[in-house]
């Protein structure tokens, strides 16, 4: 039915296809149609001591304002991430901000942090039980004077309510965020939100979402940084705002992150090394180009425990859950692997 309709969908500018997404998921204009294999081993794992059916979850980027994560639930994700959410609620950038390259199938945003706020995220929240595993990605507002006590305001209004919480820092689209991967900022941040757990005497795991566009020495430092400070997961990657050389839509010049295939490769290369800075010690979500199990499976050979998409639902539509866990049974099941975990890394040994 989506390969029907994507060419109409396509048609319409990427931003206002993405409200009729989101209106259509929350009247619930797409129904459950999806299989759920409650006993399907090879695909069964945990993620910070709780029960996931599969380790496929949704990016933030998605469900900015907390509105549909319910419902992504029913399309099969193991686990949702929704946000990224601000203390105050925010425009973004002005429009247009949103670029399909079909060609690429890629996407560029330059969105800007777009969302309700925080106070009104969390009225919905209360409202609507979550029904699975739900991230709250926090981050700062554009004209905050201290973007520091903006995360921990975040954590302080989400920390009950969510089943972690992750602090965005590597989002191209707001002006020098990426400046928190220098490793005393981050250092700082950390060891404030660790603080700020020790006040509000919350165990909530924090995970960190890293930029692609780090070099070697930048990994290491961040690795030290991150096991220092008992992070308990890395999201890696971001959005890049490069990689745009072997780019073919015309749109490729557009300022913003780029999603999708073109950052696949760049992603894995940094999830391996990642991988084998951080020695199991943390938990890794890979994402980037993640539209089949021939990806989400190199993702975790790379070292990725768990994988998140955005951009590859974009062009595979609703029903790629099912189509990457098909495709993962047959390729395990040809490895011969009682379940996927046996696999990650692999690529190092």
């Amino acid at each position: 039915m989506f390969s029907n309709l994507r060419s109409l969908i396509f048609k319409l500018d990427p931003e206002k296809a993405h409200t009729l997404a989101i209106k259509s998921l929350k009247f619930n204009f797409v129904p459950n149609l999806f299989k759920d294999e409650e006993n399907d081993n090879l695909l069964k794992t945990k993620i910070f001591n709780k029960n996931l059916k599969n380790p496929i979850g949704m990016a933030a980027g998605f469900d900015k304002n907390a509105e549909v994560y319910n419902q992504l639930f029913k399309l099969g994700f193991g686990f949702v991430e929704v946000g990224t959410i601000t203390p105050l609620s925010q425009y973004g950038n002005s429009k247009p901000r949103v670029f399909r390259l079909v060609d690429d199938e890629a996407l560029i945003n330059r969105l800007g942090f777009n969302n309700h706020g925080a106070q009104n995220i969390l009225d919905r929240i209360k409202r609507n039980s979550k029904n699975g595993i739900l991230g709250i990605n926090i981050g700062p507002n554009k004209d905050t004077e201290n973007r520091l006590e903006d995360y921990l305001s975040g954590l302080r209004v989400f920390h009950e309510f969510a089943d972690y919480i992750t602090i965005n820092i590597s989002s191209p689209n707001t002006e020098n965020l990426r400046n928190f991967h220098d490793q005393t900022r981050l250092d700082e941040l950390l060891k404030e939100i660790n603080k700020e757990k020790i006040d509000l005497n919350s165990k909530i795991p924090i995970v960190v979402k890293i930029a692609p566009d780090i070099n070697d020495n930048e990994i290491k430092k961040i690795s030290e940084v991150l096991i220092n400070n008992e992070v308990e997961a890395v999201i890696i990657s971001n959005t890049s705002n490069v990689t745009r050389e072997n780019l073919k839509d015309i749109q490729k010049h557009q300022k913003g992150g780029l999603s999708g295939k073109p950052i696949e490769v760049k992603s894995n290369l940094l999830i391996n090394k990642f991988y084998k800075n951080l020695k199991n010690k943390i938990k890794i979500i890979g994402v980037g180009g993640v539209d089949s199990g021939f990806s989400a499976y190199n993702k975790f050979l790379a070292g990725a425990d768990y994988i998140q998409l955005y951009t590859g639902m974009v062009y595979k539509g609703p029903n790629i859950v099912n189509i990457i866990k098909n495709d993962l049974r047959k390729i395990l099941t040809q490895e011969g692997v009682k379940n996927f975990t046996e696999i990650v890394g692999n690529k190092s040994k």
